[in-house]
């Protein structure tokens, strides 16, 4: 008779070999048919290189702020005012992405691999247009962009090249969201993610070096983190074409196909709209909340800044399982299975509601603990530390947000989000968010509990509107 103790100790090695197994798969990609296999396993093998993508990407940010933060304050200053301009880009990137995805799954998931070579061609091509006006400003008007936004002599005389070259070479940033996104949707989530760790490990190995200098290298200030970013994107962006035309796991593109498709360029761009919007309406909701905050006083602008990048750090898993449904979503419904893809969603938002309910007791427990990692300041922990206990109360309905707005974008039906958060992010959270703070001097709490009401109801609703299934039936 076999001892029951037996049966647990041959299991468990078992199971944690095919779980590295399955780790690894995940990590160097695979061949994997996900309109076919098992489906926890799809989500596994997608999701695992599409968090490290993003972790990657959160981590170049703060280490390139670290080595810039070492210039001064108007250097600082400099890259945040960039970044204003670059956020326009930034959304209009993410809107191709999003709807690069949903045309690359879509004709993945029909086996119509020709045709989805083709639209990641045209993908290229409209971001290559897009890139040229920024450039040109960029290159021409770095200094007048500055101005425009208040910078200081400092930035004006120096920093402008910073500028120059962020802007003129907004190429290899476009190109590295819509190329990464035609691999999201092909199901080469792995190669998306080796291309952004390449690309951001070049930049961050030359960041101090160009900034600093070494051996027989100049020290070229923040001009060198500029030019750090460039190289190591435009690596990515060679790397990323190298393995489209020679031939990803999942999709391959032809010299043959270097040519302007005027049909499936305007498809491209028309469902790229509705992302776009989203973008829009999420940034400038944002403007507005911090010009109430802003009536507060510093000390809530500072809070609710450092608790923002707290949520956007710890959200990154989340955003990786979301991008699984939207690749899963698109393949599903191009391979003729709707039932299969809307099963994704609701299990993808299963797991992403346990996660986020485990991020939500850290916020609630060890919010001071986080917000000192960033801060000393007491008045300020005390305000982020309100913000994130009061999140920490709608992330069971935020984690089924981000997952549903990702199923209709993965459908192709980017416009449907785009509607609901420009009335509840515009139309409702904007007015009860200053309703609440100033006429009734609730300050910076109502702010929180205005973002909590709205966001809580319009994960709600959003959830509500796909279980209706409409977006099964989007034609692309």
């Amino acid at each position: 008779m076999t001892e029951p103790s037996a049966l647990p100790t041959n299991a468990a090695p078992a199971a944690a070999r095919s779980l590295w197994r399955e780790l690894v798969d995940a990590i160097r990609g695979t061949e994997a048919d996900y309109t076919r296999i098992g489906m926890r396993r799809a989500v596994f093998l997608l999701a695992v290189p599409m968090v490290l993508e993003l972790v990657m990407e959160a981590t170049f940010a703060v280490v390139d702020i670290y080595f810039v933060g070492k210039l001064g304050a108007s250097a600082v200053a400099t890259v945040g005012l960039t970044e204003t301009y670059l956020f326009l880009l930034y959304a209009i990137g993410i809107g191709l992405a999003t709807a690069v995805t949903a045309l690359v799954a879509r004709r993945v998931g029909e086996k119509k691999s020709a045709d989805a070579g083709l639209a990641a061609v045209q993908a290229i091509f409209i971001a290559l247009l897009v890139s040229v006006p920024f450039a040109l400003a960029g290159i021409f008007y770095a200094r007048e962009l500055l101005a425009l936004m208040g910078a200081d002599a400092w930035a004006l005389e120096e920093g402008y090249r910073y500028t120059q070259w962020m802007l003129g070479g907004n190429a290899v940033i476009m190109l590295l969201f819509v190329i990464n996104a035609v691999y999201r949707g092909a199901g080469d989530a792995a190669i998306a993610m080796r291309v952004l760790w390449i690309a951001n490990g070049i930049n961050m190995l030359l960041d101090p070096i160009l900034i600093f200098g070494l051996g027989p290298i100049p020290a070229m200030g923040i001009e060198g983190a500029a030019i750090a970013t460039n190289i190591g994107r435009s690596v990515g962006v060679a790397m990323q074409l190298w393995i489209l035309f020679r031939g990803g796991k999942h999709i391959r593109a032809f010299g043959s196909q270097l040519v302007w498709d005027a049909k499936v360029a305007l498809e491209i761009v028309r469902t790229s709209l509705g992302g776009i919007g989203q973008m829009i309406v999420a940034m400038t909701s944002w403007i507005f909340l911090m010009r109430i905050l802003a009536e507060v006083g510093n000390d809530a602008v500072a809070g609710a800044t450092i608790a923002v990048r707290i949520m956007m750090f710890t959200l990154m898993p989340a955003w990786g399982l979301s991008n699984a449904a939207a690749t899963l979503v698109g393949q599903n419904l191009g391979a003729g299975q709707p039932a299969r893809a809307e099963s994704s969603v609701w299990l993808i938002g299963l797991y992403n509601m346990v996660f986020l309910l485990g991020v939500s007791v850290a916020y609630f427990l060890y919010y001071e603990q986080l917000m000192g990692i960033f801060t000393a300041d007491a008045a300020v922990i005390t305000i982020g530390g309100e913000w994130l206990r009061i999140l920490s109360y709608s992330y069971f309905v935020y984690g089924w947000w981000m997952v549903s707005v990702q199923a209709f974008n993965g459908a192709g039906d980017t416009a449907t989000p785009t509607k609901i958060n420009l009335v509840f992010f515009w139309l409702i959270q904007i007015p009860l968010c200053w309703y609440l703070a100033v006429p009734l001097d609730w300050q910076h709490s109502g702010v929180f509990w205005g973002v909590f009401v709205t966001e809580t109801c319009v994960g709600l609703f959003t959830l509500w509107l796909f279980s209706r299934g409409s977006w099964k039936s989007r034609e692309l």
